[in-house]
């Protein structure tokens, strides 16, 4: 019998708002994450999952990519946004055929993300056939069977995507990648493409890798910490105890965000009795308010505030052993910084220039510095260049390759990184292709694939009518909304394997297959026995992940078994890869990875260590810089920043306290103070006098771009907040409709959510 939560429906009227928290986590933390795990799971379930949650050996946390201690771990070694994500995923709650019996797919497409990830767990496959009003069960054979017949009917393989989602394992990545290039295309788009994508190619343009040069340890003992663009509170809460560690070794923290965030301001941490019932550790010392899109201009300036004190005292502030050695351009970077137009720096970021001045001494001062960043700096159209300027100024004091120094993109989910290593990319390099073909005796396409924007232009213009994701939830995670179902919706068959229902289940194609899948805190039991995976953190560390549950359904297939028994019924019995084997023992799989991908030598026995293993980074390991020139690059980038027409405003998406990413947990944002309610923006109250709208006024978001129509988000109620002058935020997926698809970051071609320009208009 399913087990069905309240049937709660947004309704922007319930809404309440409180005053912001000026703190994070500590007991409320704690009674949230009981709450939830017991809600969902029941007590004993709860103990059993949680109290093996990121230890050795255990099972890695579904959400956020932080890293784990490698030595010692806590007996809570887990997040609150950590505890919901695994209630989530163990509940005891069922979709299954019976809950598909009992709900059209009109009745579900008129239900809320919220509702509908609530239902439970997925139980046996599902089947929508054009003309159908329910889903209704089909076998895994079945299912198979009509998904070959489809891609193996196709006139080019590259009619088919093949998208992934985060949380993968590598064992699952790495079979999926060699089956979508067996089959014949390089369609790989994943969520690498909409978050961190601009961080990738600006990194391995810059130092020669598109993954951050810091560890956990180095995070703990730098001297400065810059934190840009970053909620770690609701995004990433461990990374707060990390930063609590720094602080009380005398780091300084610098927050630059347009929104105050509670984890940022203060701290309290519910392992230790201070951060319970004393007032916890303020981590900021410095809180730089910027404009949304204003970070290249004020690294730029920092970098040329850098520069002017070093002629002021020459030698005594750049690295210039590390410059003349390492590095490559400094001479056309430090020409272009040093002609800045300081009025253009006002504008643009909204700060005081003292306050830019005391970040540029603290950064003189520092003799380990790190900047850490997320998607409030890799979602603007300018961002590449932001993420080259934060190189620069890093650059400058040798702040590569060093203890306690370095670069920090903080990735938004578990296994996102360890999935680009794997091969999930539409432009693998040729090293990787050529291996892949030695290594199984088959030919890869070389053409580059569609990325995620360009694979919703292919099903919008009918050059795509297949899709296949491998988790996620691709509607929801998407820009431009309306459009992405209409691309959807044209497809001959859409195919989702999932854990739970979501929004993409009921934006089907002409037929429309739900896969269910085992969860990461599930046993996998194949014919070689109990399996694990691996996963990569955002810190390049490899480490196992073994389910301890008994399976939501004895219909669940793993990951890995999907992809092995598609592939067979796909390509063919005589096929050279070895699926079967592959499905039979994860060990087999992990044999051939150490043989196609740099870095995994004895990867069975290293990943079986308790800490895992560190991946090779040549910038952080030895200084070597794997770029075109042989040594880090300076890079002289024009002045940029959004303008923003009067009258208007310039909106960033972002998450509520009570999600992960598309995945919603619940209708609160605890640390804003907004209770009961998704559809609001969050506006400051200065220019909501200059608009003449009030605070809990019910609007329409409207969004404008240059060239093509106006999208709409519909009855948002307005909240007056402390953001930053001209800037509004709005909860994604809700606000992700008015995201124009052709509005994108330069070279990396991410969704450009951070800045969209807006106007209000009253209902």
């Amino acid at each position: 019998m399913s087990r069905k939560p309240p049937e709660y429906d947004v309704d922007e009227s319930r809404l309440v708002v409180g005053r912001p928290k000026d703190w994070a986590a500590g007991i409320p933390g704690v009674a949230v994450s009981l709450k939830r795990g017991v809600e969902q799971m029941g007590v004993g379930r709860t103990v059993r999952s949680l109290k093996v949650l990121n230890q050795h050996n255990g099972v890695d946390c579904p959400g956020c990519a932080w890293p784990e201690a490698q030595g010692h771990r806590k007996l809570a070694e887990f997040c609150e946004n950590g505890a919901k994500a695994i209630a989530e995923e163990a509940t005891r709650r069922r979709a299954d055929r019976e809950f598909f019996a009992g709900h059209s797919i009109a009745e579900l497409a008129d239900r809320t993300d919220y509702w509908l990830g609530q239902q439970g767990r997925l139980t046996e496959p599902m089947v929508l056939r054009r003309g159908d009003t329910h889903y209704s069960p089909i076998s895994w054979e079945d299912a198979f069977s009509l998904i070959a017949d489809k891609l193996n009917g196709l006139a080019s393989p590259d009619e088919a995507i093949f998208y992934t989602s985060g949380r993968t394992s590598n064992e699952a990545a790495f079979l999926y990648q060699l089956f979508c290039r067996g089959y014949g295309t390089n369609n790989l788009p994943d969520c690498s493409n909409m978050c961190h994508e601009s961080s990738g190619a600006a990194l391995k343009e810059t130092i020669g890798i598109g993954k951050g040069s810091v560890s956990l340890e180095d995070v703990e003992s730098a001297d400065l910490l810059i934190v840009v663009g970053q909620n770690p509170g609701t995004n990433h809460p461990r990374m707060l105890s990390s930063l609590e560690v720094a602080k009380k070794r005398g780091a300084r923290i610098v927050a630059v965000n347009p929104l105050p965030e509670a984890g940022l301001l203060r701290f309290k941490n519910p392992q230790n009795v201070s951060g319970l019932i004393g007032r916890g550790t303020p981590i900021s010392d410095e809180f730089c308010q910027i404009k949304l899109g204003g970070d290249l201009a004020f690294f730029q300036a920092l970098g040329h505030l850098v520069l002017a004190a070093e002629e002021a005292a020459p030698g005594t502030v750049l690295d210039r052993a590390f410059i003349d050695a390492h590095t490559h351009g400094f001479d056309a970077y430090a020409e272009q910084v040093r002609d800045l137009d300081w009025a253009a720096v006002d504008a643009a970021t909204g700060l005081p220039r003292e306050q830019i001045a005391e970040v540029s001494r603290m950064m003189i001062e520092s003799k380990r510095t790190i900047v850490c960043w997320a998607m409030g700096l890799t979602q603007h159209k300018h961002s590449v260049p932001t993420i080259r300027e934060i190189v620069n100024v890093l650059l400058l004091r040798g702040m590569i390759g060093k203890p306690g120094a370095g670069v920090c993109p903080v990735r938004g989910h578990s296994n996102v990184q360890g999935d680009r290593t794997m091969g999930i990319w539409e432009k693998m390099p040729e090293e990787f292709m050529s291996a892949l073909e030695k290594e199984f005796s088959i030919s890869v396409p070389r053409k580059h694939g569609y990325d995620t924007v360009d694979s919703l232009r292919a099903m919008r213009d009918g050059r795509a009518s297949v899709f296949f994701a491998m988790g996620g939830n691709f509607v929801s995670a998407t820009p431009d909304t309306k459009l992405t179902e209409r691309a959807l919706s044209s497809c001959a068959l859409t195919v989702n394997v999932s854990t739970k229902l979501n929004r993409s289940h009921v934006v089907p194609g002409e037929i429309s297959l739900i896969l269910p899948a085992l969860g990461r805190t599930e046993r996998d039991v194949q014919q070689g026995g109990e399996q694990f995976v691996s996963v990569e953190d955002s810190m390049s560390v490899v480490h196992s992940s073994r389910g301890r549950n008994a399976p939501a359904s004895e219909h669940l297939l793993s990951e890995v078994a999907i992809v092995a028994r598609l592939a067979r019924k796909v390509l063919g019995a005589e096929h050279p890869v070895p699926w079967e084997d592959f499905e039979a023992d994860y060990d087999r799989i992990r044999d051939r990875i150490e043989r196609v991908v740099p870095g995994f030598a004895n990867y069975n026995e290293r990943v079986r260590d308790k800490n895992g293993f560190v991946l090779p980074h040549p910038p952080r390991d030895s200084r070597e810089f794997l770029t075109a020139t042989g040594k880090a690059n300076f890079t002289a980038n024009s002045f940029q920043a959004p303008r923003i027409p009067e009258g208007r405003l310039l909106l960033q998406t972002l998450r509520s306290h009570d999600q992960f990413n598309t995945t919603i947990y619940g209708l609160d944002d605890r640390y804003r103070g907004v209770k009961d309610a998704r559809r609001v923006v969050f506006v400051n109250p200065d220019d909501l006098t200059q608009l003449g709208i009030a605070d809990g006024a019910l609007v329409d978001l409207v969004s404008e771009w240059a060239g093509d129509e106006d999208r709409t988000a519909e009855r948002f109620r307005v909240v007056a907040y402390p953001t930053a002058r001209g800037c509004a935020a709005a909860y994604f997926p809700e606000a992700n409709a008015l995201v124009p698809l052709d509005s994108t970051a330069e070279i990396s071609n991410t969704p450009t959510s951070k800045s969209i320009v807006i106007r209000l208009v009253s209902r």
